[in-house]
């Protein structure tokens, strides 16, 4: 016959099996409120990003239509100092984890607007870049991670289709002069890319859709 002792021990353990250690401390996940990243957008993002996200100043994204993964990852690396903005670090480290879904929600919900490229001369080279790369330099295409719509792959590579050119090229020309470095593979590619390529695979992407 068990002793009191024992028929505790045996309870805890039949308790312990049944329920998971960490189901006590588990929370439901708190679900994304676009509404929310509605608010937050007015109040923190809109000054230059606009309101929704959408066509402002060239040298800023548009983010309209972004995958809401790739704009957390890149608040998170604002916030964390892994991708270079002293402007973009102030602002996202004011926002939670939960706020940064929230706002990512919300642009990802609107339509982006399509955008056109400016010059004909380059247009052409930015399409080959985009869609076949340079082999004899092993430059690969811009559409096997960003698709040929432009489209990005959610949560791995972004939507590129309209985005400012001056924008787009900024940001090739930070990858490869290693002033923007939360990207190995893109530092990669920029690297073997020389001006005019970068304008015009940058001007090529904004009229793309």
């Amino acid at each position: 016959m068990k002793s009191p002792a024992q028929k505790l021990l045996a309870l805890l353990a039949a308790v312990t099996l049944a329920t998971p250690l960490w189901a006590a401390d588990a929370a439901p996940a708190a679900k994304v409120d676009p509404a929310k990243g509605e608010a937050l957008s007015a109040q923190v993002c809109g000054a230059c990003h606009t309101a929704d996200g959408s066509r402002g100043t060239p040298a800023n994204p548009i983010l309209q239509g972004q995958h809401p993964e790739y704009l957390v990852k890149q608040l998170s690396e604002f916030k964390a100092g892994k991708r270079d903005s002293a402007v973009m670090k102030g602002f996202a480290s004011m926002l939670s984890d939960a706020d940064m879904k929230n706002v990512a929600a919300f642009y990802a919900g609107k339509q982006a607007k399509p955008g056109a490229a400016k010059d004909k001369d380059l247009v052409v080279l930015g399409e080959k870049i985009y869609r076949g790369g340079i082999a004899d330099r092993s430059i690969p295409a811009c559409s096997g991670c960003h698709s040929p719509t432009g489209a990005g792959i959610p949560a791995q590579y972004p939507r590129l289709a309209g985005q400012h050119s001056d924008y787009t090229e900024l940001q090739l020309k930070g990858f490869r002069d290693g002033v923007r470095k939360n990207n190995l593979q893109m530092t990669g590619v920029a690297a073997k890319l020389n001006d005019r390529e970068i304008k015009a695979v940058s001007d090529y992407i904004a009229g793309l859709h």
